[in-house]
Order: C-alpha cells, then structure tokens, then sequence
C-alpha cells in the first residue's frame, strides 16, 4: 500500500469517525434566546470644550458637546435556554483578561465551545461580556475609567498562556514553524482567529466589574458560575456577596482570589478548581496556582469544602492556559459536567 493511499484511507476514516461523532450529539434545541444588559451608572460629564465633528466623509460638520449625562459599566449578558432543562440552575460563564464572551463560543479553530457543549446538555447558559470589555461598551478615560487600557501583541499570549515556551522565535504566523510546548493541545492554525478576539483591558476597572456581576447574579440566579482566569476573584468575590445564590464554583486557572477575611462565606458553596499543563515551569503560574490553593485551604478550614483537578495527573495533558480553546475541551468539559451531577445539580 503506497502511503499516498494509506493517508486516503486515514483521512476517510477520520471523516466518518467526525460524522458518527455529530450524529451521535444531540441537537441544540432552545425554549428561549436573547440578551439584555445589566448593572451600570450615570455620570456627569463638565468643563469640556466642545467640538466640531465631521462624521462622514463629505459630510455637513456637526457641533460635539461632550458635556452631559453618560450611562457608563453596563454589562453585556447573553442567555440561551434549552428545551429541556436539565441544570437544576443556570450556568453563567465569565471569561478572563483582555477577552470577552467569544471565549466560551465556537473555538478559534472552529470547533465546539463549552458554550455549545453545556447548552446541548440541558443547561440554561448566560454568556457575558464584562464591564469595559466588547457589547458592554467603553467610557473616557480618565474622566471615567481611571488609567489607560491595556493592549497585547500577537505574541503575547502564546507564551503568557502557555501555548509556546518562552524565548524570542517560539511565535510565529506561520503555524507550522510555531515553536509550541510539548504536547500543547492548543490548536495553532487558529492562533491568528484567537489574536483577533483580544480586546483592550483596563487594571483599575474591578469595583466595577465586580458589581455588574453582582447585579446580574441578583438577577438570575441562584446559579452555577464557571469562571476564567482574571474573572477568578471575581466570582470568588461575588459568591462571598451572594453565598446563597451562587450554589457552585468552577475555576478554571484562576488568577486571582477572594477576600481573605470571609473564608466563613462560601462554607456551603462548592468549588472545583481546574489547572492544566506546563505549570510548573512557566515564570508566574506556580505562584499563582499556589495562592488559589491556599485560599481554598482557607475556604476548608472555616468549613468549605472545594477540590482541584489537576488535568495532566488525571491523564489531560497539553493543556495551555486557555483550556476551553485547546483541542481536548471537550474532554475537560466532561470532568467539569460529571463534577456537577456528583453535587446534585443535574437531573
């Protein structure tokens, strides 16, 4: 057999394997779409000149007056509700730094997100956009929002998110010459799509963030919350607000953590912590990952209880910082969901 036909077959037999695997899936079937936003303030705009602005090129000039009355830190919230409902409660997904909602959708290499994943398993899903971050809009700054927003290079995130060791070289547009970790599950074809999902972030917009989340788990909850990353402090914070309606946790890396003089708060919730691969030798995650841990340790001493799924000591290796987008997702979201029927969440 030539290897011209052997790879024919390979390729045949992975196209019928993909299609038994989608036939096998159930369908998305919703009762209910839609979105709204939640949370937010007024603020008064002074002393600032106005301005004549041409909007269209070719345009009649218009007069500007910046001075007046904004509505500002609103969050973007979109929630799709199944036909079946199967979650006893809603699922809210908050994703992390310098990122939006698009997180938790399609991967960036075309795949199925947890979004999908959950939604299809009977959970009614509430994706948002945090405060400062895409449909959730942007104030001035620093009239309103202090400090200057942050952005990242392309090259950023392949090593700060474990996708690529660091060193200068390891990134680069063509895939085939990205130098990944060993084993990394992230789908590198698809790293330029992820780039293009990256949006400004600001470092002194928590307060805020923080009390959009609050708001919207007034609103629809009681509820379990999936957390990302920078949004690791935020759901610890506003379970430890709301400890009687956010009935679980998952953390997913979290990169921060709750207030440490009311560990009490969330003795009744839940908490499953989820880290993945190459951790111990990157340059910031060891730290952080032992702080999370410690602030467990914390939460169980004052009578909580939470568990860590360490992914490559359970046999999920490779992988990176952004596990919802590495190619074994689905794979994590299957721990993630059996954790959720074991506490009694599921029917």
């Amino acid at each position: 057999m030539t290897a011209s036909t052997l790879a024919r077959r390979i390729s045949a037999a992975a196209a019928l394997s993909l299609l038994a695997a989608c036939a096998s899936e159930p369908p998305i079937a919703l009762k209910d779409m839609g979105s709204f936003h939640v949370g937010g303030r007024e603020v008064l705009i002074t002393g600032k000149p106005v301005k004549e602005v041409v909007f269209t090129p070719g345009g009649v000039p218009a007069k500007v007056d910046p001075n007046g009355l904004y509505q500002v830190e609103q969050m973007y919230v979109q929630y799709f509700i199944p036909a079946r409902q199967r979650g006893s409660l809603p699922l809210l997904m908050w994703h992390g730094g310098g990122l939006t909602g698009v997180t938790y959708e399609s991967t960036p290499d075309g795949r199925e997100g947890w979004l999908n994943y959950f939604v299809k398993r009977g959970w009614a899903v509430y994706n948002s956009d945090a405060v400062e971050r895409g449909r959730s809009g942007w104030a001035q700054y620093p009239d309103i929002f202090p400090g200057e927003p942050i952005f990242l290079t392309k090259e950023n995130p392949f090593e700060r998110f474990r996708i690529g060791a660091s060193g200068a070289g390891n990134y680069n547009k063509d895939p085939a010459k990205m130098k990944t970790l060993p084993g990394s599950q992230f789908p590198v074809e698809g790293y330029d799509n992820f780039t293009k999902q990256v949006v400004p972030r600001w470092t002194t917009t928590d307060p805020a963030i923080i009390a959009a989340y609050t708001a919207l788990v007034d609103k629809v909850c009681p509820c379990v919350v999936l957390v990302h990353s920078q949004a690791g402090q935020f759901g610890l914070k506003v379970a430890q607000a709301r400890p009687d309606k956010v009935k679980a946790l998952i953390l997913v890396e979290p990169a921060g953590v709750g207030d440490a003089t009311q560990f009490a708060a969330l003795k009744n919730v839940p908490i499953l912590a989820v880290y993945g691969d190459y951790i111990e030798q990157d340059s910031r995650w060891p730290q952080m990952k032992a702080n999370g841990v410690r602030f467990l340790d914390g939460v169980k001493t004052a009578g909580g209880n939470y568990e860590v799924y360490d992914l490559p000591k359970m046999g999920i290796r490779g992988n990176s910082h952004m596990i919802m987008n590495d190619r074994n997702n689905l794979d994590v979201a299957a721990v993630m969901q059996k954790w959720l029927e074991s506490k009694g969440l599921y029917r």
